[in-house]
């Protein structure tokens, strides 16, 4: 579990997050919505310990990041996964070298048990045998799913993954969205995740944060969302005339059943 407690952040005159407080559970998908400058990166930065908030506290566990000690904030590091938008591969790197990256970083294991790992998580990501390849000879969506092995290598508590479907067709977003899911709930994960994409918020929004002008506006989980009657909510979700639909259908049926 990871609390966000009163977080303020401000760059100059700019006031980015005002007063932000949420908990994001561990073994759900935890998602930071709401549209462009509604503060998602800047939280998700903070939570992930790459920026200090102006003010508030970040707690994993019963540990404040924010005043954490260098060591223990390494020791955090380590329980860390990350998911970039852009994949973040390295294309001199085999997959199994990307993989291992990790590892080779911040282990002192054996290169067999290194190995035997890289090829658990491939078998996790539905991936074995493609070791040797490199980034530019597959897809973008095995691209994606090699960002996703590495950053399970270290067998984290804690996930981040920044706009995990940006660049990826419909179908191959709804597989990743279904293995980050299944990752999470499988290992006890506590995943963050930052979206613009709707059917993940509809497929796997288990815990909802929707950010505007900087403060929480709603929270809430996908079966919530459809019968909302927030206005910041409405206005942001059903922008989609597809998703005004789907949720006239789901009022209808709705209103046969009661």
């Amino acid at each position: 579990m990871i609390r966000a407690e009163k977080i303020f952040k401000q760059f100059d005159d700019n006031k980015v997050l005002k007063g932000v407080s949420f908990t994001f559970e561990a073994g759900k998908t935890n998602l930071i919505i709401g549209k462009s400058g509604a503060g998602k990166t800047v939280l998700l930065k903070i939570l992930v310990g790459l920026m200090d908030p102006t003010q508030g506290h970040v707690w994993y566990g019963e540990k404040d990041l924010v005043s954490m000690s260098k060591e223990d904030t390494r020791k955090i590091r380590m329980e860390v996964g990350m998911l970039f938008q852009g994949n973040a591969l390295f294309d001199s790197m085999t997959v199994e070298e990307n993989i291992r990256f990790p590892l080779d970083m911040f282990t002192t294991q054996s290169l067999k048990v290194k190995r035997a790992r890289v090829n658990h998580c491939l078998e996790e990501v539905s991936l074995a045998g493609i070791n040797d390849k490199f980034p530019s000879e597959i897809s973008g969506g095995m691209q994606k799913r090699v960002g996703i092995a590495r950053a399970i290598v270290l067998e984290p508590k804690y996930l981040f993954c920044d706009e995990p479907n940006s660049g990826l067709d419909p179908k191959t977003a709804i597989k990743i969205d279904e293995l980050i899911s299944e990752i999470t709930n499988q290992h006890n994960i506590t995943t963050i995740i930052n979206t613009h994409d709707m059917n993940s918020v509809m497929e796997i929004g288990e815990n909802i944060c929707l950010l505007d002008q900087g403060q929480l506006a709603w929270k809430g989980n996908k079966d919530e969302v459809l019968a909302t009657t927030n206005e910041t909510l409405e206005s942001f979700i059903f922008a989609s005339p597809f998703l005004q639909k789907m949720r006239a259908k789901a009022l209808g049926r709705s209103h046969e059943t009661s």
